[in-house]
């Protein structure tokens, strides 16, 4: 209950009398497809009462500034002649920190003698123009309102239709019955490695995530059928877009959330004369000062990470600006904080030690080539690195540590990514570019865990199951199109190829999506895309023993898995600020690794436990398919409230390589999602704000395969009835949470506080992880999740 008391704490430091004040929104305005800044655009606030109008209009740059905007949610109108007008709702203005905004316009295909004005909601468009389907656009304002986020973008895209994860302990993504290795993550156009907390080689996922909500500008997230642009990924991406800092002043943030820790983050301007900016922010996990303080927490998550964003301004080059994210964390589980039976991390008989570290650097430019075309060229380089280690306590026979376990991952990549794009005309855009990446890999795992005894000296032998000093190369490529046939059709297409050196694989792509506006309001879209990736590299690179002792990188031919995703959406917006879509789809998956001999293994169910399976001899040889049914039932902010419902029906199955159809271990059926949020205005002078969140999930119990209690009992390990393999199911998944807050502005000075309180899984519902064999017990036990926990946020800006 200590983040419970600390948060009554920081309620009652509040001041009790906070005096509104107006601040200033700024913002630049491009056309959507070039990107070309939009000159002598009219930016008008929409204001609820009779003041005085407020408008501007933007310069050479295409930016604009607007003083004197009152706290709170405002709405911006922008109008130029042969542009469709733009209406940007629910923008929250605070006293502390003024508003910069990236908006984009699209050009009307009908010449306009004059412009109507009429409301215009893009928050369901995606920022990339060409992700025409099973698109999502997110902002760091949705990260941090929605409840049970732990300010996490991953966690916060669950709410999605088509998306599941099911557990509290990491926020590895399922997308629509696939694998959470299957997605990919970018960053500022660029892929990156995994970048969450205490992550592995090969996963996407983590218990804590890296990535800064403060720092995210507008982003994407998709689903399925991706444009031409994104490779390497079966299941979906992650397409993060940092935030550029304040040009005009300085500004300090200051925080402390449970899980997101102590943060500090500053920006300004970089260079005025070039309209320059910095923004940089660091985090400090709260855990780690709890501990210093001398509080005992157990295992306690050590973590940290700093993020950072230069832009260098207009120059006669072109554009740069410098990008990073570095993190590091670390953990240990100690057999004496095990509690009695099954744990969900610590092992009762064993001592483990954990760290893992990675960073990114990138160098980004554009250069405007025309008014309609431009070049975009980033060069990036990142790290990662992790050690796990673990002592078996029950072989210390000699009083010296027993070391069972030894991992050693090091990898450094480098990536050069640049894009062409040329807006023909009005009606047609064209994009094309290309990847090029070497990867330099150091990785080995010595393991004594289930080995036999072959030198006979009464403790199982050393296995270096992986052990590669190297590097190897990629290369990417890829065209496409978007041709506006009327008002009504837009037609998407392209082809995207990739090249892996390692087995001198290559595959071409292609990818379309025609949508109809066939009634005002309706739109039917209907999307196609063959998708390629290679295996993990933790599989990849294992290696089997023979029994003369010799080593082979048995699965190093692997090939591509494959993957074809077949879409129909269809998207209403019934009245102003609301949505229903409904998606349904249908994915075959082709190539998947599987045992040479029958068996019902695949490596399709990879990233439903903490590793990867430790497997030789696969050949590209299974298949799985993927279909579904979604719904989407959404009220966007407005009129100081917000609704979101999300439903997904779905089955997710494989063959293995004895060639019996199973559910796959991400088979959960079915997943609702209901969020809802009121804003409260306390008085009536705008300055301070009550705020009340909810969201419930209800999910699907996973498949799992059943644990062989007499051959664990024998083996003193954990053994599964493979033949049985995801043939049962866990119990479904529950959790509601509650979150409350305020937000409070300063009339004084530049200022604002906000306070949020979020209670997660407010029931204490006792939803499993696991089923596990205990060798102290010596029975299968139940494994739950996190029950009810308190999280706290205190943010002052200034």
């Amino acid at each position: 209950m200590n983040g419970f008391r600390l948060s009554i704490w920081f309620l009652f430091l509040m001041p009790a009398m906070l005096w509104a004040q107006s601040s200033t929104l700024r913002g630049v305005v491009i056309d959507q497809q070039s990107e070309i800044p939009i000159v002598g655009a009219t930016v008008i606030l929409v204001q609820a009462t009779d003041a005085a109008p407020n408008g501007n209009m933007t310069n050479a740059d295409g930016q604009f500034t607007l003083k004197n905007v009152p706290t709170g949610r405002q709405v911006i109108k922008i109008m130029y002649l042969g542009y469709e007008p733009l209406t940007v709702p629910n923008i929250l203005v605070t006293s502390g920190k003024e508003v910069s905004l990236n908006l984009k316009m699209q050009e009307s295909l009908t010449t306009m003698n004059e412009v109507v004005i009429t409301a215009k909601v893009e928050k369901d468009r995606p920022v990339n123009d060409m992700a025409s389907i099973s698109a999502r656009q997110f902002n760091v304002e949705e990260v941090q309102r929605y409840s049970g986020g732990r300010q996490d973008v991953a966690r916060m895209v669950a709410n999605f239709a088509g998306v599941a994860t099911g557990n509290d302990s990491r926020n590895d993504i399922v997308i629509r019955g696939n694998s959470p290795t299957g997605v990919l993550w970018r960053l500022e156009g660029i892929p990156i490695p995994n970048p969450n907390h205490f992550s592995t080689l090969g996963t996407t996922g983590g218990p804590v995530s890296a990535l800064n909500t403060n720092m995210i500008a507008n982003s994407d997230f998709l689903t399925g059928a991706f444009s031409a642009e994104y490779g390497n990924a079966l299941a979906g991406v992650f397409d993060i877009n940092l935030r550029t800092g304040n040009r005009e002043r300085y500004e300090v943030t200051a925080q402390l959330g449970a899980f997101s820790g102590l943060e500090a983050m500053i920006e300004g301007p970089f260079n005025k004369k070039k309209n320059g900016s910095f923004v940089v922010a660091y985090r400090h996990a709260f855990t780690e000062v709890a501990k210093q303080a001398g509080l005992d927490l157990g295992a306690t998550p050590l973590y940290k990470d700093l993020t950072f964003n230069l832009d260098f301004g207009n120059t006669k080059a072109g554009k740069f600006s410098i990008y990073g994210i570095g993190g590091l964390s670390a953990i240990d589980f100690l057999a004496k904080d095990a509690t009695a039976g099954t744990s969900l991390f610590v092992d009762p008989n064993q001592n483990s030690y954990n760290t893992s570290d990675f960073g990114v650097v990138g160098v980004k430019h554009n250069l405007l080539l025309n008014d309609h075309s431009y070049i975009r060229t980033v060069v990036s380089a990142s790290a990662n690195k992790v050690g796990f280690s673990s002592e078996d306590l029950q072989m210390n026979t000699d009083g010296t540590p027993f070391q069972l376990i030894d991992v050693k991952d090091e990898g450094i990549t480098y990536r050069l990514s640049s894009m062409y794009n040329n807006k023909i005309n009005r009606r047609f855009l064209v994009r094309t570019g290309v990847l090029l990446q070497q990867q330099v890999l150091d990785t080995r795992v010595d393991t004594r865990d289930g080995t036999p005894d072959i030198d006979g000296d009464g403790r199982p032998d050393w296995l270096t199951n992986r052990d590669f000093d190297g590097h190897f190369n990629q290369a990417e490529a890829y065209v496409q199109t978007q041709y506006r046939l009327n008002e009504k059709l837009i037609f998407n297409t392209g082809v995207h190829g990739i090249y892996f050196q390692k087995t001198k694989d290559f595959k071409a792509e292609p990818r379309v999506a025609l949508n109809w506006n066939f009634a005002p309001k309706n739109t039917l879209t209907l999307g196609y895309g063959l998708h390629h990736q290679t295996q993990p590299l933790p599989v990849f690179f294992f290696r089997d023993r023979d029994a003369n002792g010799n080593y082979t990188e048995a699965n190093s031919n692997l090939g591509f898995t494959q993957s074809q995703h077949l879409i129909l959406a269809y998207d209403w917006k019934p009245a102003p600020n609301w949505r229903i879509k409904a998606e349904t789809y249908y994915q075959w998956l082709d190539k998947v690794p599987v045992d040479k001999t029958a068996s019902s293994f695949a490596l399709l169910n990879s990233g439903a436990d903490f590793v990867f399976p430790e497997k030789g001899a696969l050949v590209n040889e299974g298949k799985g398919r993927n279909y579904g049914l979604e719904l989407t039932v959404e009220k966007f902010f407005a009129q100081g409230w917000y609704g979101l419902f999300t439903t997904s029906l779905f089955r997710a199955h494989y063959t293995g390589s004895d060639q019996v159809e199973r559910n796959t271990a991400f088979d959960g059926r079915y997943v609702v999602n209901t969020l809802a949020g009121r804003e409260f205005q306390i008085g009536k002078s705008g300055r301070r704000f009550f705020t009340l969140d909810t969201k419930f999930t209800y999910a699907g119990g996973r498949p799992y395969t059943p644990i062989d209690l007499e051959a664990s009992r024998l083996a003193n390990r954990e053994i599964r009835n493979e033949s049985l393999a995801f043939s049962q199911r866990l119990d479904d998944y529950m959790r509601w949470d509650v979150k409350f807050g305020f937000r409070l502005n300063s009339t004084k000075r530049k200022f604002s506080q906000t306070f949020y309180l979020d209670f997660q899984n407010v029931t204490n519902r006792d939803n499993i992880f696991a089923m596990q064999y205990s060798t102290s017990a010596k029975e299968i036990g139940r494994v739950n999740q996190i029950g009810f926990f308190p999280d706290v946020l205190y943010r002052v800006e200034f």
